[in-house]
């Protein structure tokens, strides 16, 4: 007859009953999605047991999940199992494997994060530096800069904003109208006109039409965008006066 092998338990430290379990997994090669819970709840009490013997802190959650192991044990064993909606056998394992996949994932998540931090270690940050007066931004400015002042525009039109007494049918505003209006404006004056000048009045809808126009102005070639000064206003002028 052979000798029997004891059961050797190498142990370190685990920060939750859900740590421990996946260990036990991991290193008995189980398939999670079919656990054989006599044998899972078996090493898992052994555990248990052996942090008890090293004076190790067992906390309640660990006997919480203890308890969760042995309760799906026993239901595993009885001789019928309850049936869900769709007339499948519900597998008592299935709420636990549940709960593993999501652990498994947050624990990956969290080492990808650790990761990322100590490699962010490795660098030091400096305090922003005074930029030259001669770095100013391209004639062409970024069109995101440009939305954003729009988006600006819009906020203010917004807060100023009354409700009409009456509902009325919108008017049409033709893309066109609009970008010979805004035309019109910069030849009465000097050629240029700051950006919200020509966002003076109009409901919503009037205003995106507006927008619409100017950036087919830009696209023509016939209008400049331009931002004189760093963080400062926006210009707009009639492409032979620039």
């Amino acid at each position: 007859m052979s000798e029997k092998k004891d059961y050797t338990i190498h142990l370190k430290a685990f920060d939750g009953p859900m740590e421990l379990l996946l260990h036990l997994i991991e290193k008995n090669k189980i398939d999670i999605y079919d656990i054989p819970m006599a044998e899972l709840t078996h090493q898992y009490l052994d555990y248990l047991a052996a942090m008890r013997e090293m004076d190790m802190d067992v906390t309640s959650s660990f006997l919480v999940m203890a308890a969760t192991l042995l309760e799906i044990k026993s239901r595993m064993m009885l001789p019928k199992r309850e049936k869900t909606e769709d007339g499948e056998e519900e597998d008592p394992r299935r709420e636990l494997v549940e709960r593993l996949l999501e652990y498994k994932r947050f624990k990956k998540i969290s080492e990808v994060l650790g990761s990322m931090a100590d490699l962010q270690e490795h660098f030091v940050g400096r305090a922003p530096l005074d930029l030259p007066v001669r770095h100013l931004p391209p004639g062409n400015i970024d069109l995101k800069l440009l939305v954003d002042a729009f988006r600006e525009v819009m906020r203010s039109k917004e807060e100023t904003a009354s409700v009409p007494s009456v509902i009325v049918k919108p008017e049409p505003y033709p893309i066109e109208d609009k970008m010979a209006e805004i035309l019109q404006k910069l030849r009465a004056g000097t050629g240029s006109l700051p950006f919200a000048a020509v966002f003076t009045k109009g409901n919503r809808r009037e205003l995106i039409i507006t927008f619409l126009a100017l950036l087919e102005l830009m696209k023509k070639q016939e209008v400049l965008v331009r931002q004189p000064h760093l963080f400062g206003s926006i210009v707009i002028m009639l492409r032979n006066k620039a």
